[in-house]
């Protein structure tokens, strides 16, 4: 992997109708399984959407997004604290160490939120190796009782997100969009007290290329945070965001109450 794989990376929406190879879906399962992972426990799981119909829900589900259904790639990563209750159970840990076991809490979530993330994005990454390109879906966050009802997820697995992944219809032509400048991005050491004049700075590629464009709002006389704040902040999708993130947290906050 070069670092332009890095650079040059960018989302697809659009597939041609060429299937993933079985050897090269191989290749890239077996690269995602080399994320990091915390104590090698892999505390996520993966689905593999196949069924069409199953495909088309999430389509809907996710905001109307049409292009998921068409997809020749749909995988859905988990946050997975289930499966270690599962196989503790089958090994009877809790009772050759003769400790109770606890219920997982909200740190396990964030223990295999992050082992999740982490194998979606080397599963991204491989991707590109392979020639074929993604789309990270993050709208699999909502309708919790729908994808948990159409995958059977029992209590502890949850979605931390989705990617949709094939070989290009055709390589998009339209420059990449910005990122912030290094220097304006990171932070040292601290977190530093934050002004809008460093908050600007830090947004000033993003903010331009949009007033380039015209699709800044107020006549485009807005700013880059204007762009986001009624449109994607303020949304009803974002509620049902909120809404359904707490549906299925439930099981580990009720956990955290327990085990205190």
């Amino acid at each position: 992997m070069t670092d332009q794989t890095i650079m040059k990376r960018r989302s697809y929406r659009t597939f041609s109708d060429r299937p993933v190879e079985e050897d090269v879906e191989r290749s890239l399962l077996e690269m995602t399984l080399r994320a990091p992972s915390g104590g090698n426990m892999q505390l996520w799981s993966m689905i593999r959407v196949r069924d069409e119909e199953k495909k088309r829900i999430l389509s809907q589900t996710c905001d109307n997004q049409p292009f998921i259904a068409k997809a020749p790639l749909v995988y859905l990563f988990l946050v997975d604290s289930h499966k270690w209750l599962e196989y503790f159970k089958a090994s009877r840990s809790a009772e050759k160490f003769d400790i109770p076991m606890r219920m997982p809490g909200i740190g396990d979530f964030h223990l295999g939120l992050q082992d999740a993330m982490a194998a979606a994005q080397t599963c991204v990454l491989a991707a590109e190796t392979l020639g074929l390109h993604s789309c990270y879906i993050g709208d699999i966050i909502e309708q919790w009782e729908t994808v948990q009802k159409t995958f059977s997820l029992p209590d502890y697995a949850v979605p931390a997100c989705m990617l949709v992944l094939g070989y290009p219809k055709e390589e998009l032509k339209a420059p990449l969009l910005p990122r912030p400048e290094v220097d304006d991005f990171f932070f040292t050491d601290s977190y530093p007290e934050l002004t809008g004049e460093m908050l600007g700075r830090m947004y000033s590629r993003q903010e331009a290329f949009q007033r380039e464009r015209g699709t800044l709002p107020f006549d485009n006389q807005g700013s880059y945070a204007d762009s986001y704040y009624k449109r994607k902040y303020m949304s009803d999708f974002m509620k049902e965001m909120d809404r359904s993130a707490r549906a299925f947290l439930g099981p580990w906050l009720k956990g955290e109450g327990e085990n205190q």
